[in-house]
């Protein structure tokens, strides 16, 4: 298909439409307005709903709603919206509910700035929302890769009956690039996922307590409650074999790597190319499932060959290097490589960064 050019909250949002999603519902935040703007003209089109929820709280349980019927739904905020709809994600991985909601990240805590961040990592990873449940967490870098990870989301949230999280940030939110768009799903396949579901959706069959899972948000006694954790923990645990997604990037030789998601990634990964033509021996490695995370790209370095690993990331304090710092075991340092307050990470200060570790001026 034709490359097109798209600002990145559009261009999610025409992914989802080509995914099967029939149904949004959101709320007004900066740096994430095109995506509600955007599918509230494209759902018509293709005989699906958009809704403007009075609140971001609002906005989740209709998600849920919908989602419970059967219909691919989804919903996207930036990051103080993504905290007030955690309740209801949490409902939503309760009851085994297919959602999948995105987060164009801002500066935080509280109500922050409104300019892009990456300060909503332990939200997405460890924390978004009560109970303990996790989710798949995807991170894009690129507009396309943000598109191929909508489609993705979808597939997945399907397959598990969980909530998905794509965690870009405002970056991606608001540049434009050429992007290759899926060919648009067939309604009969549309129809054909929703006729699938109907097994546990909520279309009107009697119920039956004992012999379906059904979508209520939790299970009150407490031996039904203990096992549904423990087939979701099974759940859990089945990622780290079948989705891990990482980009490995000049790291067979490397001395030092770069380690980053999203925007940040993409930003290391320039700095490698620069600090390569200078004799420099950097690598990168670049989650793209920030949950699960890619315990292995790390353990299956050689460290005594590798001096030092930079986390790059749009935070402070750090956030992304907790993860690192628990896979590496100290077998190596790592360092720090912050900003934060909505600044956008600047490759000189990557660069400045590289050099000082490999003891040259920058």
């Amino acid at each position: 298909m034709a490359r097109t050019f798209m600002k990145g909250s559009e261009a999610v949002a025409e992914a989802a439409v080509r995914a099967g999603c029939r149904f949004f519902a959101g709320y007004p935040i900066t740096p994430q307005n095109e995506v509600p703007e955007y599918f509230s003209r494209r759902l018509p089109e293709v005989g699906g709903n958009f809704v403007q929820g009075e609140s971001e709280v609002a906005s989740i349980n209709m998600v849920y709603g919908a989602a419970s019927a059967g219909v691919r739904a989804m919903t996207s905020s930036s990051s103080p919206g993504i905290a007030l709809k955690s309740e209801g994600i949490s409902y939503c991985a309760s009851a085994r509910i297919p959602i999948v909601y995105t987060n164009f990240a801002r500066g935080g805590p509280g109500v922050g700035s409104i300019q892009p961040a990456q300060m909503d990592y332990f939200e997405a990873t460890k924390a978004a929302g009560n109970g303990g449940f996790q989710m798949m967490v995807l991170a894009p870098s690129t507009v396309q890769e943000a598109v191929d990870l909508t489609v993705k989301a979808f597939e997945l949230a399907d397959r598990d009956r969980n909530p998905v999280h794509i965690l870009a940030d405002g970056v991606i939110a608001t540049m434009m690039e050429p992007v290759e768009l899926p060919e648009m799903m067939p309604e009969e396949e549309v129809q054909k996922i929703r006729e699938e579901k109907k097994k546990w959706a909520c279309v009107g069959h009697k119920l039956d307590y004992a012999n379906r899972s059904w979508i209520q948000p939790g299970q009150w006694q407490t031996t039904v409650m203990q096992k549904c954790n423990e087939e979701a923990a099974a759940l859990y645990e089945s990622w780290k074999e079948n989705d891990v997604m990482v980009e490995e990037y000049m790291v067979e030789d490397a001395e030092i790597i770069l380690t980053a998601y999203g925007i940040s990634g993409r930003i290391a990964k320039s700095s490698v190319d620069i600090l390569r033509k200078q004799g420099i021996k950097v690598g990168l490695i670049r989650p793209i499932t920030l949950n699960p995370f890619p315990t292995e790209a790390f353990e299956k370095l050689d460290y005594s060959k590798v001096k030092a690993i930079l986390d790059v990331e749009m935070s402070i304090p750090a956030q992304y290097a907790t993860d690192v710092e628990a896979v590496v075991r100290r077998r190596c340092p790592v360092e720090k490589c912050l900003c934060s307050g909505g600044n956008v990470m600047s490759r000189e200060a990557v660069l400045e960064a590289v050099m000082k570790l490999a003891g040259q001026e920058a």
